[in-house]
């Protein structure tokens, strides 16, 4: 009875059938990392705003939370106002402790998110606020979970979904960047322009003076005979 043949094996450095598919969606994967909130102490009577760049038609989300000083029996007092670079008020919260928040950009812009203490200024006794932001903004805001019961996903779907609006995102963070680069390009051409024939005038301007004390001062050398 003859033996079977063993199975070839693979070349080394080539992937198998149905692994090269896998490496673009391991790296649009990688690149979505976890998104951490951000944690910082809010002294008393003081302000702190945090600013970020957001594209046109992006929905924002955001959840919140202040804590109360060690040992205050008062608990966190502070003041929440989010606004555009125009101050249009987005989100306003007095007296904030927690809470979550969601509006959609209508443009480019740099938002601010500012929270402002209401407590008394801080001594040994009476230490900072924590005050604790997790902002998401694009394909991180959406709520995937709530897309797949909606539309009754399977979970590689959903997943695929994701990879989709991720990869939509970053060609549109592609078309903005090279839109800038083409307003930025036709600045520099105009400005350069401008310079040229600024540089031209100038130029005139001083043949011209030079050539008429050239003719002023040999007049007065004549009328002073001088010169013949």
């Amino acid at each position: 009875m003859p033996l079977p043949l063993p199975l070839p094996l693979p070349l080394p450095g080539r992937p198998r059938l149905g692994q090269a598919p896998l490496l673009p969606l391991l790296l649009l994967l990688l690149l979505v990392g976890p998104v951490r909130p951000i944690s910082f102490q809010l002294p008393g009577k003081a302000r702190k705003c945090l600013r970020e760049e957001i594209h046109r038609d992006t929905l924002v989300t955001g959840e919140y939370e202040i804590g109360a000083p060690p040992g205050s029996s008062t608990g966190p007092s502070a003041n929440l106002k989010i606004t555009d670079s125009a101050g249009h008020i987005l989100y306003a919260k007095e007296d904030a402790t927690k809470g979550k928040f969601a509006f959609t950009t209508e443009d480019y812009d740099m938002f601010e998110a500012c929270f402002e203490s209401k407590l008394p200024v801080g001594t040994g006794r009476m230490p900072d606020q924590l005050v604790t932001l997790d902002m998401k903004h694009g394909v991180e805001a959406k709520n995937y979970e709530e897309i797949a019961k909606v539309e009754k996903l399977k979970p590689l779907e959903v997943e695929l979904r994701r990879l989709e609006d991720l990869s939509e995102s970053i060609v549109n963070d592609f078309a903005y960047m090279k839109k800038r680069e083409e307003e930025m390009r036709d600045t520099n051409e105009s400005t350069n322009t401008r310079v040229l024939y600024f540089s031209i005038f100038s130029m005139c301007c001083l043949i011209g003076l030079a050539t008429w004390q050239v003719f002023y001062l040999r007049r007065f050398f004549k009328a002073k005979k001088l010169i013949e």
